[in-house]
């Protein structure tokens, strides 16, 4: 194992692997926490356990404001005919449907990848 802050720690496939772990748990549980509310905690609990049992997803954990990050961006895609209602019609059916206003969700969702994508390599630039 490198030592921490080295080169080969750095540009480890392990460092960057624990940073997408962590990206994941953050979109699970925050679109758990949209979704199903209070059982969206699961992950969070599932995450911080990980954490306090391996080191290496310690050092990482900034992926967890990615992966906010990359849930909020997929809200602001679904909303993208926001705001307002919208109708469509085809041969078969017709409805509308109320959207919200998309650029919120996208600015705060970019916001947060950014975030975490500079404090991961500022993490491991101060490191060396």
């Amino acid at each position: 194992m490198d030592p921490p802050g080295s080169i080969a720690e750095r540009t480890s496939p392990a460092t960057w692997s624990a940073f997408f772990v962590w990206a994941f748990f953050g979109l699970v549980a925050a679109f758990g926490l949209l979704i199903f509310g209070g059982l969206g905690l699961l992950p969070i609990l599932l995450g911080v356990w990980f954490a306090a049992t391996r080191p290496l997803l310690r050092r990482s954990w900034f992926g967890l404001l990615s992966g906010v990050g990359a849930t909020l961006l997929y809200v602001a895609y679904v909303q993208r005919r926001g705001p307002g209602t919208t109708c469509w019609h085809t041969a078969r059916a017709a409805g509308c449907d109320e959207y919200l206003n998309p650029w919120p969700w996208l600015l705060a969702g970019a916001a947060f990848v950014v975030i975490g994508l500079i404090a991961q390599v500022g993490r491991l630039r101060a490191r060396s």
